[in-house]
Formats: C-alpha cells, sequence, structure tokens
C-alpha cells in the first residue's frame, strides 16, 4: 500500500542544502542516473551493487523511506548511491540544485503514484511545467525512462513529455539496454507484482534533443 504524501504541501516548500557530487559518490566522474519516487530504494540498491560503473540518486518524497535508505548505504558502504528527501519539483528547480540535471545521463519514473481522482491529477509527478524544467536543464542527449502499469497515467505521462518539441520518443527495439543504466534489466519491487500477475507494463523512452 502506497503512503499518500501530499507533494503540493507547503512543508516541501524549502529546499534543504544538496551536497555536491564529490560529496555524494566516491567517483564523481562516473555517469549518474537518477530515479525520482525511488521509494525505500530497493531498486537502486540492486542497481548499485550490479553495476559500480554508474552512480545512482534517488528522490523520494517520504522522509522515513530517506533516512532508512542513507542507513542502509552507510552500513554496506556502497560509494555509488545516494538518497535525497523532498519533492523532486521543488529541488530540481532550486537555483542550487541545478548541477544534478546538468550531469545526469538518464532520468527514470517508475511506477509512479497515480493518483486516480481527477482532483488530485495535478499531484501527480509528471507535469507539464516538471517536463519544461527538464527540458530547460538537462544535456542533449539524455534519457528519461517511463514505466507504470496504469495504462491512463502512461497516456498522461506521455502526452506531456511528447508535448514538448525537445524530447523523441525512442523506438524501444532498437535501444541497446547493455549501455544503459540498467544494463542487466534489473526490475523494481512492483514490477516483479505486475509480472507475477500476469499483468500489463506500459514503458516508454525519451531523449533529449
Amino acid at each position: 500500500m502506497r503512503q499518500h504524501v501530499n507533494p503540493l504541501s507547503k512543508n516541501f516548500d524549502e529546499v534543504e542544502r544538496i551536497p555536491s557530487l564529490i560529496e555524494m559518490f566516491f567517483d564523481s566522474k562516473l555517469k549518474l542516473h537518477l530515479d525520482i519516487g525511488c521509494a525505500g530504494g530497493e531498486f537502486l540498491f540492486d542497481l548499485a551493487l550490479d553495476n559500480t560503473n554508474w552512480n545512482y540518486l534517488g528522490i523520494e518524497i517520504r522522509e522515513r523511506l530517506v533516512k532508512k535508505a542513507k542507513s542502509k548505504v552507510q552500513e554496506r558502504e556502497i560509494k555509488n548511491l545516494y538518497f535525497i528527501f523532498g519533492n523532486a519539483n521543488n529541488i530540481l528547480k532550486d537555483s542550487k540544485s541545478k548541477f544534478i540535471l546538468k550531469n545526469v545521463k538518464s532520468i527514470s519514473f517508475n511506477f509512479p503514484d497515480p493518483w486516480f481522482k481527477k482532483r488530485h491529477q495535478k499531484r501527480r509527478i509528471i507535469q507539464p511545467e516538471f517536463i519544461n524544467i527538464l527540458s530547460r536543464s538537462l544535456q542533449k542527449g539524455t534519457l528519461i525512462f517511463i514505466k507504470t502499469d496504469v495504462n491512463d497515467l502512461l497516456t498522461y505521462m506521455d502526452y506531456s513529455i511528447s508535448n514538448n518539441q525537445n524530447f523523441k520518443k525512442i523506438d524501444q527495439s532498437y535501444f541497446n539496454y547493455s549501455e544503459s543504466f540498467n544494463p542487466n534489466k534489473i526490475q523494481t519491487n512492483r514490477e516483479k507484482y505486475v509480472v507475477f500477475n500476469q499483468q500489463n507494463i506500459f514503458e516508454m523512452i525519451y531523449i533529449k534533443v
């Protein structure tokens, strides 16, 4: 069950200082992947341990999950993984955090909260305004991955991204995953659950042009 947190709450208006990449990672020169809405970070832990050639950064709005994930990083002494607490929209539009988007090679949105009720859809993480922030700040060639088991949400996200002329959809059949942030196609917990229950997974990839 999801622990619902209203991302539009004023509690998230103030953005705490974000450490530099040198402070976050042992080798700050590695390619950087950003996972937005990373929950407890299980997916990123699997990625970081499986693929040490990348750095992984997770942003999560539930502070309890971030604190627990950070403790696990320290306990396991993982050098290519870091977590940030807060509203990703507020964090990434803050001038002091622009360096994150300038350095990422790819971003993933895995099974984001669908906020089914129409009056709540403004709380969905992918909004035209947020995509505009990414459009202005991401380097050419940066990839965006979206994945969900809710077809209506996929349509909503696809429209929001495709409507921005700076992003182009990639034909997945030709995409080389071996060079991506997830070369071994590790699955999130939600993805494993959906596959086990033989339900549909919808995913798309976009590139900044």
